[in-house]
């Protein structure tokens, strides 16, 4: 134990940071005399978050939110990866179509959200539509840098071999572009939470993101914090699923550079 403390000693850091920060919080709150339409105490969020999850209201919206979230990252993943792929492998569509997919990633999704909740209502398809498109460029980037960073003697072997060009690509530059796939998937992932809690905000009948709204206007603080523990309880829940992942399945490589949104 000793040893295993030695050569990791941020493990009991962790949770002591966590510790002192939350007391100091409760203190000053307390000492201060804080106002909780301000800056509420951790009991009360604690309260907050344990009485939602007691009456099943944070669970109806937390699956809400997780099917937006899953479903747009599983569009962006997809979309991404056949998009790079074919980007990568033809010179002419990566120059034709790659800078109206640059200027599209461009745009302030959050401008671009009522948009989508107009052509495509205030349901969980507009939400979903929103995820996809936060979370589909860093998936798309990092398949084409993944799939253009192979080295050339490899190239050079398939060649000498005969191999065509689908058989190149299965053999070498897709296993070689896995570790920089991940690791787009892994923000997108994230990212996709994000766009999920952009569409609720905009305009939703449900979910996390409306939740936050809810609390907002009634000025309950401390159900806003309790939302916002929530979510970042699903981001990194979500993150480390990915990660997990991606060590099990590409545990001989890991990506020398990940490109973001």
């Amino acid at each position: 134990m000793i040893d295993y403390l030695r050569e990791r000693p941020h493990v009991p850091l962790i949770p002591l940071v966590f510790v002192v920060f939350v007391l100091g919080w409760e203190w000053i709150v307390r000492a201060w005399q804080i106002q909780a339409f301000i800056l509420p105490a951790p009991s009360m969020i604690w309260a907050a978050l344990a009485g939602g999850l007691k009456s099943q209201l944070f669970i109806a919206h937390f699956w809400v939110t997780l099917s937006e979230t899953l479903a747009g990252f599983g569009i962006a993943a997809v979309t991404g990866i056949v998009l790079g792929a074919v980007v990568s492998q033809f010179r002419i569509v990566e120059k034709t179509f790659y800078p109206y997919l640059v200027a599209l990633q461009t745009l302030p999704k959050i401008a671009v959200a009522p948009l989508i909740i107009v052509w495509f209502g205030f349901g969980i398809t507009s939400k979903i539509v929103i995820a996809a498109m936060v979370a589909f460029f860093p998936v798309l980037v990092n398949v084409i840098v993944g799939l253009k960073t192979v080295d050339q003697a490899k190239l050079d072997l398939m060649r000498s071999l005969n191999a065509t060009r689908w058989q190149t690509f299965r053999m070498v530059q897709f296993p070689n572009a896995l570790p920089f796939v991940f690791a787009g998937l892994d923000i997108a992932i994230v990212f996709s939470v994000l766009g999920a809690i952009v569409g609720e905000f905009v305009g939703a009948q449900q979910g996390l993101g409306n939740l936050i709204l809810q609390y907002n206007f009634a000025l309950d603080i401390a159900g806003v914090f309790a939302v916002l523990i929530l979510l970042a309880g699903l981001g990194v829940s979500l993150h480390l699923v990915m990660q997990a992942l991606q060590k099990r399945l590409i545990f001989w490589a890991e990506p020398e550079e990940v490109i973001g949104a």
